[in-house]
C-alpha cells in the first residue's frame, strides 16, 4: 500500500499523540518536499519538527512534475503542500491520501484520487483495534481544544459509526 500524506493529518495526529497510527495502519507515510518544509520549519514546534525528522516510517519524496504542481496551484489557490501531496499521489498512483482541507479533498476527489482524513484515521484505528471509543472521544476533544475544526456533521458521523459495533 502506497499512502501519501498533506501537512494536516500528520499535526493532528501529532496533536493527540499518535502519530504511531500511520505506522501501524499503513507501514509508511510519503510525504513531498514542501509537506516536509511545513512540518520542520516552525522553531515553535520543535518537538514535532524532531518526530517527522526522526521517523523511518514517514519518507520524504522528491515531486518531479513542478509544473503540474504549479498548474494546480493556480487554478484551484490550494497551497505548495496540499498541491504536492495530490500531484504526487496521482503521479505514484498511490492507494491513498491522508488529507483534511475540504478545497483539496474536492479536487482530489475530482482526479479519482482515494482520501482519508483524521477521523477516518481514527475510525481505522478502531476498527483495528489500535484505539477505544473512548479514546477516540478524548483525541476529538484534544483536537477541538488544539484549534482543529470538526464540522458537526463528520462528528456525528463518526459517533454513528463508533456506536454501531
Amino acid at each position: 500500500m502506497i499512502v501519501v500524506s498533506d501537512t494536516t493529518p500528520l499535526i493532528s495526529l501529532m496533536k493527540i499523540d499518535h502519530l504511531d497510527l500511520i505506522h501501524q495502519l499503513f507501514g509508511e507515510v510519503q510525504i513531498p518536499n514542501a509537506v516536509f518544509m511545513e512540518l520542520v520549519s516552525n522553531s515553535r514546534f520543535p518537538n514535532e519538527s524532531r518526530q517527522i525528522r526522526e521517523y523511518s516510517f514517514i519518507k520524504k519524496v522528491d515531486v518531479t512534475d513542478i509544473q503540474s504542481v504549479n498548474l494546480l496551484r493556480r487554478s484551484t489557490g490550494l497551497d505548495a503542500g496540499e498541491s504536492e501531496a495530490i500531484v504526487l499521489s496521482d503521479s505514484i498512483k498511490s492507494s491513498l491520501l491522508l488529507m483534511d482541507e475540504v478545497k483539496g479533498r474536492q479536487v482530489a476527489r475530482q482526479m479519482g484520487i482515494p482520501l482519508m482524513g483524521t477521523i477516518g484515521i481514527l475510525l481505522a484505528a478502531y476498527k483495528e483495534n489500535l484505539l477505544t471509543k473512548e479514546e477516540i472521544l478524548k483525541c476529538i476533544e484534544t483536537l477541538k481544544v488544539t484549534g482543529r475544526h470538526i464540522s458537526n456533521k463528520l462528528y456525528s458521523q463518526l459517533l454513528e459509526k463508533l456506536t454501531e459495533d
